[in-house]
């Protein structure tokens, strides 16, 4: 959940912001269960903002004592199980009164007494399918996919030499007591679904598209069908440990090279992204991926300035994508997450993440930004300038949050969107742009001081 403004001192906030993942507004006429499917939406996602008392941005006046009545026991009598909601009234002059509602995320899956269940997504709360609900509750950790066991499969199905291997390396006796001992097979011995995406002879059998894409591309740009330069584009399949380091050995190849200042003081040829952040973007993505979702792949892109790598299903429980330091040390797959790390291939997510974050600092580019949709997680690491502390002291204020914003975006913006998505007015986004203009951290592209169709973008990569 993103910081929370102080709507008390500057209500107009209240009107100008744009309504998002975070943030919507709602009339006092509105009725109690309509705005349960918000609350119930936010609490499923990543919690937030419901500004109640407010219609066409502008202030709706004040609520009739009906209204203030059901608007306090919208929770309590419409959501199941009860979301916790803080209900902040303030006055925002003339008589006129706003109630903030603030949902915090939520451990637990919500849903309407109907039985109707909602997830935040964007602007919008999208009413989910059984499968989406599902999804959510492996999301949350209140089912755990990798344990799971589909019908008709056997030991046969393994490949019980790459099962002895990993037996050595744990000190088993046998291929059978690994699989026992690390809970990778059930009662009546059958494998579940972490031992087929392990040590399966045929993983995409069951799942067909657990399985790495790698692509790399000639432009930053993305640019429509047949005009984007694709120079590569390759599929790799089999058992986890084998995906991922096949996988790798490929994008060994394909990188951006760059020459930096080595251990041993002189200068040598290295990945534009430094080895250990992308290869820890990728083991992450495979690792921790959600597994239950058909129809979706791990994606590792790469581009002459930046690499992107997305993987299906959300942040797991309570993790916040816009401050991903602070996850939690977690794993959606835990059967799958201990014999890789034991393995030596991966580790539980937050210990990942912030292992990422050092690499990137390490050679001065900026922070991996991580970006979350409705059904998957997107990781970008950029190599642009990481604003050093003496730098960012001396720009004015925003300046950060703007670089931020367009690093997020990864295309030209205008000041106007600029504005918008800081939810503050033109004149202070203009004066931050200039500075980090000057700064040789943006540049700016138009015909004239008046070209409405100007944009700002970042420059290029350190080369």
């Amino acid at each position: 959940m993103r910081p929370e403004r102080n709507y008390r001192d500057d209500p107009s906030l209240l009107l100008r912001l744009p309504e998002d993942q975070w943030f919507e507004r709602k009339s006092f006429r509105i009725k109690p269960k309509d705005l349960a499917k918000t609350i119930v939406g936010m609490a499923n996602a990543e919690g937030g903002i419901i500004a109640v008392g407010i219609t066409d941005r502008e202030f709706d006046g004040a609520p009739t004592p009906k209204q203030d009545n059901d608007l306090r026991q919208t929770s309590l009598d419409h959501t199941d199980p009860t979301v916790r909601v803080r209900i902040e009234p303030f006055d925002v002059g003339d008589g006129a009164q706003v109630y903030l509602f603030h949902v915090d995320p939520s451990e637990h899956v919500h849903y309407l007494r109907s039985g109707d269940c909602f997830l935040r997504v964007g602007d919008e709360s999208r009413l989910l399918n059984a499968d989406g609900i599902l999804e959510l509750r492996y999301t949350k950790g209140e089912q755990q996919f990798d344990a799971t066991v589909l019908p008709r499969v056997g030991m046969g199905d393994l490949d019980m030499e790459a099962v002895g291997e990993y037996a050595n390396v744990i000190g088993s006796s046998s291929a059978e007591d690994a699989l026992k001992a690390r809970n990778l097979i059930d009662r009546e011995g059958r494998p579940r679904t972490a031992a087929l995406l392990l040590f399966g002879k045929d993983p995409q059998e069951f799942f067909p598209n657990a399985h790495v894409r790698v692509l790399r591309f000639g432009e930053d740009e993305r640019l429509a069908g047949h005009q984007q330069q694709l120079l590569a584009d390759d599929r790799f399949e089999g058992p986890l440990p084998q995906q991922i380091g096949a996988a790798q050995r490929a994008i060994e190849g394909m990188l951006p090279q760059v020459r930096r200042l080595g251990a041993s003081g002189l200068f040598e040829d290295e990945n534009l992204i430094p080895n250990d952040v992308w290869l820890e973007g990728l083991v992450n993505a495979v690792i921790h991926r959600s597994y239950s979702m058909a129809g979706d792949h791990v994606r590792f892109e790469i581009y002459p300035s930046r690499i992107e790598v997305s993987s299906p299903g959300r942040f797991p429980g309570l993790a916040d994508p816009t401050r991903p330091e602070s996850i939690a040390r977690f794993a959606r797959n835990p059967l799958i997450a201990r014999v890789t790390a034991e393995l030596r291939i991966g580790q539980e997510l937050g210990e990942g993440i912030r292992r990422m974050f050092a690499g990137m600092r390490r050679v001065g580019f900026a922070d991996p930004i991580y970006q979350q949709t409705s059904g998957s997680v997107l990781l970008t690491l950029k190599a642009v300038q990481r604003l050093d502390p003496k730098t960012a002291d001396s720009l004015p204020p925003h300046a950060g949050s703007v670089l931020s914003v367009m690093q997020a975006k990864g295309r030209p913006m205008s000041t106007g969107e600029v504005a918008d998505a800081l939810g503050i007015s033109n004149p202070p986004a203009r004066r931050a742009l200039k500075a980090l203009r000057e700064e040789g951290l943006i540049q700016w592209r138009g015909k004239g001081p008046r070209d409405p169709r100007a944009v700002w973008l970042l420059e290029g990569p350190l080369r």
